[in-house]
């Protein structure tokens, strides 16, 4: 049966495990492995505005011996011209993989469900995979190893309800963490995540926490992480997400509060002095930018993964 990555807990604890480890070998060594040698192309789809990820799909593409075909989805139009599933039976058969960025989830559903090759979620409204697996990817180096992640805290703060919150809940938990999702009220993730990732935080030993006290969410967290207040698409919405968000933001007198070797994240691009202060972004606790670059090494992982069970 085609895998794909469409949400986190599409991997099991013991699969993201695997994946995890086999990113690490695959930073260390860049063309140990070679899946899409021929070349065999490899479709990168983008509804949504891109840089790290068009960047490092197409440069993992490429190390991994294949040709990156990245397509412009105001041209394609896919679901406007023709149907989703439509456009999966053009598409699926002359590829080896389709990775897509588009908005709704149950679009990308419909894809993996016709395209008959392995599709990666490589961001939709719902879930951002590719980036909790680097998150926790920078996480596993900087603590000793996939091993590590286990019984850590991660603090998410800002919207609660966005994609990365969900990512969060469920990539966390499945590597068997305590997350805490520290927004407000206004702002909870979906009930359907929520209650799936305290399923799988039941089985791995983890848990999963919600509140609008920021400061009990960062409380002695081994990690802290937030995200932009305004998702991509909901610009028009900044002024009312700035007063909202504003006691949430990442800063010095918030990390106060985390352990003393606290390692900030930021799937980025970062406003300043908005969800993260400078100082922050740019100081010793902040891990930003390992996660930018472990994006490739993560994603590298998940093909190479995904396409040996094709």
């Amino acid at each position: 049966m085609t895998r794909h990555l469409l949400r986190d807990d599409d991997l099991a604890p013991a699969e993201q495990a695997e994946v995890l480890e086999l990113a690490l070998r695959l930073k260390a060594d860049r063309f140990a492995a070679r899946p899409l040698a021929g070349p065999r192309t490899v479709a990168i789809l983008f509804d949504k505005p891109t840089l790290r990820t068009q960047l490092s799909f197409t440069v993992g593409v490429v190390e991994l011996g294949g040709h990156p075909m990245v397509i412009d989805g105001k041209l394609a139009q896919v679901g406007v011209r023709e149907s989703v599933p439509d456009t999966a039976r053009v598409i699926g058969p002359q590829v080896a993989a389709v990775v897509w960025r588009t908005y709704g989830q149950d679009r990308l559903e419909q894809m993996a469900a016709h395209a008959g090759v392995p599709v990666v979620n490589a961001l939709t409204d719902d879930f951002h995979p590719c980036q909790v697996l680097a998150d926790l990817l920078t996480l596993a180096e900087r603590w000793g190893g996939v091993p590590s992640l286990a019984g850590r805290t991660l603090a998410y703060v800002g919207d609660g309800s966005n994609n990365m919150a969900h990512s969060y809940l469920l990539g966390g938990a499945t590597a068997g963490m305590h997350v805490r999702i520290g927004t407000p009220a206004s702002r909870p993730p979906a009930p359907a995540v929520l209650e799936r990732a305290a399923r799988i935080a039941a089985t791995t030993g983890g848990s999963v926490l919600v509140t609008d006290d920021v400061v009990a969410a960062a409380a002695g967290a081994d990690a802290v992480a937030t995200d932009t207040w305004v998702s991509m698409g909901d610009e028009t919405d900044d002024a009312d997400a700035v007063a909202l968000f504003s006691p949430f933001q990442v800063d010095d007198a918030l990390l106060a509060h985390a352990s003393p070797d606290v390692v900030v994240l930021h799937c980025l691009p970062a406003y300043r002095g908005k969800e993260i202060s400078a100082d922050v972004i740019d100081g010793p606790r902040s891990a930003v930018f390992d996660e930018a670059e472990n994006r490739l090494h993560a994603q590298k992982a998940v093909l190479t993964w995904l396409l040996g069970r094709a």
